[in-house]
């Protein structure tokens, strides 16, 4: 056997790093001459990197490693696919399964998710329902706003005290600008929700009668300065229904 082979026969010795100091250190020396053994050493390296999975290491006895390397291997030396290809096998599954256990924990947090909104969904369309079927009084306005024709519309129930407002055919508020619902209430104007138009479809909302103010007796709606905090209509009056 010449020089050349023992590195070649000792190439799987030196990336496991089984090889004793002296024999370390001339081969650490030889692969920085020998394109051949280092390339080989690389690709033994990267196959066995995933082996040591964070443990500390421990210097074993002088010996050990030699010994014990010769027990696992044998002789004549086989090809690191022989021994590692099961292992790196098992390790893949086990990777495979977790992965496939985390996609499922997310695609069920996911499934849960969309259940709780559609539940709410339901629910909100349920009340909404029942608003319009028991609405003991239709309010309806019409509104134009920068040349654009539409109206606003109320279903008031007396008996669960809701009412389904419905606002249709209005562009998007003024820049710096939102389209403000009131209550009119006996003691007063009583501020309530902003009204977001959602384009050319009807914006559809389903509103509790106010805690104060007293006695609920029409609604108004207002173009109003966008962070407005004033307890009555300040801008321009579009709507305004009386029971």
């Amino acid at each position: 056997m010449n020089s050349h082979e023992w590195f070649v026969e000792h190439r799987q010795d030196f990336a496991a790093r089984i090889l004793e100091a002296d024999d370390e250190r001339n081969f650490a020396d030889h692969v920085t001459r020998c394109v051949a053994c280092k390339s080989a050493v690389a690709e033994l390296e990267r196959e066995l990197a995933w082996l040591p999975m964070g443990v500390t290491p421990v210097r074993p006895r002088p010996g050990f490693r030699w010994r014990a390397t010769r027990a696992v291997f044998g002789a004549p030396r086989r090809s690191p696919w022989v021994v590692w290809l099961p292992l790196a096998a098992a390790a893949g599954l086990l990777l495979a399964a977790g992965v496939a256990l985390r996609n499922a924990s997310v695609r069920e947090s996911a499934l849960t998710s969309d259940l709780d909104r559609s539940r709410r969904t339901i629910a909100a369309l349920g009340d909404s329902v029942a608003v319009l079927r028991g609405a003991g009084r239709v309010l309806q306005a019409s509104i134009e706003m920068e040349k654009h024709q539409g109206g606003l519309l109320i279903f008031a129930d007396s008996v669960t005290h809701r009412w389904n407002v419905v606002l249709h055919g209005l562009p998007n508020a003024p820049a710096g600008h939102v389209y403000q619902f009131w209550f009119i209430c006996s003691d007063g104007m009583v501020k309530s929700v902003e009204l977001k138009p959602l384009g050319a479809g009807p914006l559809f909302v389903t509103l509790d009668m106010p805690s104060g103010g007293g006695q609920v007796i029409g609604a108004a709606l207002s173009v109003e300065e966008k962070g407005s905090v004033a307890p009555e209509p300040k801008g321009k009056q579009l709507a305004h229904l009386m029971l």
